[in-house]
């Protein structure tokens, strides 16, 4: 394999949406602002990593809003990255897998709690661990926790693994790290299981079906797991890094174990897969617009009941305060304390890294791939996230005030004004007086009533569900705020309500 030594290499620049117009708004200066910082954490990790070549982007509400390619695609042309350069995005496959299954599932073609060796015929010997294992299910793969040992980097050279040569590897048995359904631990071998799943049921071979279920719908035309097939002109050639040089990686092709990590694409194709998956999100009325129902894209974020702690990605992620997370189908999900619900998952191979981060209550995605070997690009693009929060770029989509809870806001506001509950009392719940009564709540309100006055009662009022809210009210002598729950029942009732004077 041929190396090339580290050099003074220029680094070429592609950008969309760079240039900030002569009389741009004071909302496009601040955008233009904040791609600067992230086009900085995005030059300094490159350089730092070791980085031939990377390209990342931003997607927001549905669009590709920000895209930058740094480096070159290969050392030898020095042909420089493009949002069209082609990279492999390795384990960012798994949720393309992931959701195949699911769509399967929808069709009536497979169940995910039926035991995993209905699909697979020659796993049905497989010798558990104990005599009290459970025998796996299609979901313990699909959450990794089927009790199969981690299997980076070795997962990652067996992409080419032919079929024959995969069934006999099943046929012949694995060894067991844990009982399955015991915890969660991460396994290709398992990934590449439900490609031959999908395969078995669907008649087809996976990356087709793969394809036609997903990737041509949503027009990914450059997008697949035959790497050698594509223009080579356009394809980012991997390199790995060691002894303060480069060296080629040569392509894998395609295998058994693609459905683990074999996709190749582009940025601007990649854009449209993630603008799909946060699509999904709010819940709402209406047809879907994708290949796939929005509810069965939003199971990608449920995980089994392993969830762990761990540190942030990133610059902040020592000072941050902690993530609750868990592994879904394909996405780790992730609850973190600034950026809200985080969707997240990374790629490492031979010759590429990559990684994607979707925040779903902010309809914002963000991914970079590049080509080196295993460099995850996980640190950049959370702190990409986190300058982008810091900035006011990310911005909570609002849950809509549903009817229901609109009535009891407005009750919420007459019960103040009025200084009882008695009037309303076929608004309220069966417990409502009976925790409080009537009496109970005439001192409470005139007593409130005298500490802050008056109260502009029509100041709105923010869903936390359809069923629930908050609010403050602006008074002649402070501030009150208030929550309203409703009932369980139809038509809903006033469960509780809670009002009291705003302490900053």
């Amino acid at each position: 394999m041929s190396q090339f030594k580290q050099s003074s290499m220029s680094v070429i620049v592609f950008a969309a949406a760079l240039l900030v117009p002569a009389l741009a708004t004071a909302d496009e200066k601040s955008d233009a602002a904040l791609y600067a910082k992230v086009d900085a954490i995005f030059a300094d990790y490159a350089l730092d990593q070791h980085v031939p070549g990377l390209v990342y982007g931003i997607v927001t509400d549905g669009k590709l809003t920000y895209v930058r390619g740094l480096g070159v695609q290969d050392l030898e042309s020095k042909r420089p990255v493009t949002p069209d350069s082609l990279f492999r995005i390795a384990s960012m496959t798994k949720a393309f897998t992931a959701l195949t299954v699911l769509k399967l599932r929808d069709d009536g073609k497979l169940r995910l709690d039926e035991l995993a060796e209905r699909y697979i015929p020659e796993i049905k010997d497989w010798k558990y661990p104990t005599e009290d294992s459970p025998r796996i299910r299609v979901r313990d793969l699909l959450n990794h926790t089927a009790g199969l040992v981690t299997d980076d980097p070795w997962g990652d050279r067996q992409t080419p693994l032919s079929e024959p040569a995969f069934t006999q590897l099943l046929r012949t048995g694995v060894p067991f790290s844990n009982a399955p359904g015991m915890k969660m631990e991460y396994s290709n071998l398992g990934y590449a299981m439900l490609g031959r799943i999908i395969s078995n049921v669907s008649g087809q071979p996976f990356a087709e079906t793969i394809s036609a279920t997903l990737m041509r719908p949503l027009n990914m035309t450059s997008t697949g797991f035959f790497a050698d097939a594509a223009p080579r002109e356009r394809r980012a050639q991997g390199y790995h890094w060691a002894d303060n040089a480069w060296t080629v990686e040569p392509t894998m092709g395609h295998g058994a174990f693609g459905a683990m990590g074999g996709v190749q694409t582009s940025a601007v194709d990649y854009a449209k897969w993630v603008a799909y998956l946060l699509s999904a999100w709010p819940p709402r009325d209406g047809a879907a617009a994708g290949p796939v129902k929005r509810a069965t894209v939003r199971e990608l974020a449920q995980g089994s009941n392993f969830p762990g702690l761990r540190l942030r990605f990133g610059q902040t992620g020592p000072d941050s305060c902690r993530q609750a997370s868990a592994y879904g189908m394909g996405l780790i999900v992730a609850a973190d304390c600034e950026l809200g619900l985080t969707l997240s998952h990374g790629g490492g191979y031979p010759g590429y890294g990559s990684h994607v981060l979707l925040l779903p209550e902010q309809g914002v995605g963000i991914f970079a791939f590049t080509n080196r070997s295993y460099s995850g690009s996980s640190a950049p693009v959370w702190d990409a996230a986190i300058a982008l929060s810091k900035g006011g770029f990310l911005k909570r989509r609002a849950t809509p005030v549903s009817r229901d809870l609109a009535t009891a806001y407005g009750v919420a506001g007459m019960i103040y004004q009025q200084g009882d509950v008695g009037s309303v009392a076929n608004q309220l719940a069966m417990n409502f007086l009976m925790d409080r009564d009537v009496a109970g709540w005439r001192r409470d309100l005139a007593k409130l009533k005298t500490t802050v006055g008056n109260c502009d009662t029509d100041a709105p009022v923010s869903a936390i569900s359809a069923l629930a809210g908050n609010f403050v009210w602006r008074c002649e002598h402070g501030r009150v705020e208030g929550n309203v729950l409703l009932t369980p029942t139809s038509p809903p009732r006033i469960q509780t309500l809670l009002l009291q004077q705003k302490i900053q």
